[in-house]
């Protein structure tokens, strides 16, 4: 059966210089094993699939797969997702668009004309067994003692986050990334001034291939609840993806509500029709 299929570059306004995500349309029918397959075929980071909503309050549900694994939740494929959505045609019930996946309801909404989503709550978050920080100081290539913090950052994928002192010391992390033992994202602020606040780096170990991600939503918006408000301004943009020849921005805005929103520009590179 032949489906619609775009392909979107998340968080850039500039094509080819963002994340990409590969999306499939009225992907209702389709088995857990066709969707397996042709992530693995893409050969992306996520692949994912719209589908008819099974709850009332949701527009459509999104299945998220990698190359061997499916997510709960991630950030640039709920972006990229969203775009492709609403370029066929679809129309919000609601004032935003809202998304069932695996980790319930995602709401979204265009903040300075740009796709954001609302910040899922984290599901595990603290302390780090010390023996694993020592595992992933050592798979970045560091002393332990250049980590100034580490904690549990996982909205779905399962970040570990890791706090180093300058922009600079996360672009020059030369990782070993077939000894990382866990998802680990990498944060560090730039100069006050600086056009972004900070720079952010996504390692991920998986079983089809250790990747590092170029721009990443989930972390993302996993970092400014770890350190938002605090560490990290409330409101700012993050760089992502300069070492692979990126140009990754994330815009990262806590409203009045507290309520946190990522968003990043969105654009269709690909569009075309798949036989699934």
């Amino acid at each position: 059966m032949t489906r619609a299929f775009r392909q979107v570059d998340v968080f850039s306004a500039e094509p080819l210089l963002g994340n990409p995500v590969a999306v499939v349309h009225d992907a209702d029918g389709l088995t857990d094993e066709q969707m397996q397959a042709f992530a693995r075929w893409t050969n992306l980071s996520e692949t994912t699939f719209l589908l008819e909503p099974t709850v009332p309050d949701a527009d459509y549900r999104l299945r998220i797969f990698t190359a061997s694994s499916e997510y709960p939740f991630a950030g640039h494929p709920t972006l990229g997702s969203a775009h492709a959505w609403l370029e066929a045609g679809g129309v919000p019930a609601g004032d935003g668009v809202v998304q069932e996946c695996g980790v319930g309801l995602v709401q979204l909404r265009r903040i300075d004309g740009r796709l954001a989503f609302a910040a899922p709550d984290l599901l595990r978050s603290g302390p780090v067994d010390p023996a694993l920080v020592v595992e992933i100081a050592a798979a970045l290539g560091i002393g332990r003692d250049e980590i100034l913090d580490v904690a549990w950052a996982d909205n779905g994928p399962g970040w570990v986050g890791v706090r180093l002192a300058t922009a600079d010391a996360v672009l020059g992390l030369r990782p070993d990334l077939g000894a990382m033992p866990a998802d680990v994202g990498v944060v560090g602020p730039y100069p006050e001034g600086s056009e972004c606040a900070v720079e952010v780096r996504a390692f991920c170990p998986h079983p089809s291939g250790a990747t590092e991600d170029p721009v990443t939503g989930s972390l993302n918006a996993s970092l400014v609840q770890w350190l938002g408000g605090g560490v990290l301004p409330a409101s700012y943009t993050a760089s992502q993806g300069t070492v692979l020849g990126r140009r990754g921005r994330v815009h990262i805005v806590t409203d009045d509500a507290g309520a946190i929103w990522v968003g990043g520009d969105t654009l269709t590179t690909i569009h075309g029709t798949v036989r699934l």
